[in-house]
């Protein structure tokens, strides 16, 4: 037994021990010293880190929504969040492509009409939300129909866009929108 009997002490860390040890043997584990249990605790995070780092470079977070019947989205890294239109407001004298704009955390947020932009057809009645992005440290809303969530594209999927503000273009016809090149008056505003 562990411990001094003479003294009538025990000593309870190697009891401890040694019933640990026991308890292992009889489950059929292995007994791991601290050392080497740090060891492969630390091995096993390194592999997590790095899958999770290969995984994000093969693929592109965007947010996707529809418009004018067609699949668009932004990088999700550039939205700043989701909401209603409900309180959009015109904007007398705005160019076409400049739908108004909404008070949304304490800002003025101009909402574009990606349908004047792209040549889409639909009515105002039809945008239900705004995609609220910041490109360059300016906010400015995207009108949509209705929002999809957010979806995780494959690089390999990826290939090079029609003409216009788009980055990419998937296989199955949503495109990625070029927040620069729509935060752009010049480049927007001849659409």
């Amino acid at each position: 037994m562990a411990g001094d009997e003479s003294s009538g002490k025990i000593d309870y860390t190697a009891l401890r021990r040694k019933l640990d040890e026991a308890q292992a043997v009889l489950e059929g584990a292995q007994v791991l010293s601290p050392e080497r249990r740090r060891e492969v605790l630390a091995e096993r995070a390194r592999a997590l880190a790095e899958s999770r780092h290969e995984e994000r470079r093969e693929t592109v977070s965007v947010l996707a929504f529809r418009v004018g019947g067609e699949r668009y989205a932004v990088p999700i890294d550039a939205v700043d969040h989701v909401l209603e239109s409900k309180g959009l407001c015109p904007l007398p004298g705005a160019p076409r492509h400049v739908l108004g704009a909404l008070v949304s955390r304490s800002r003025v947020v101009p909402v574009l009409d990606l349908r004047q932009v792209l040549g889409l057809e639909g009515g105002v009645s039809d945008l239900t939300r705004v995609v609220v992005v910041e490109v360059s440290e300016e906010f400015f809303g995207l009108a949509a129909e209705e929002v999809d969530g957010r979806q995780e594209l494959p690089r390999a999927d990826l290939s090079h866009p029609p003409p216009g503000p788009f980055t990419f273009l998937t296989r199955n016809r949503l495109m990625v929108l070029d927040l620069v090149q729509l935060s752009d008056p010049s480049v927007v505003g001849r659409g």
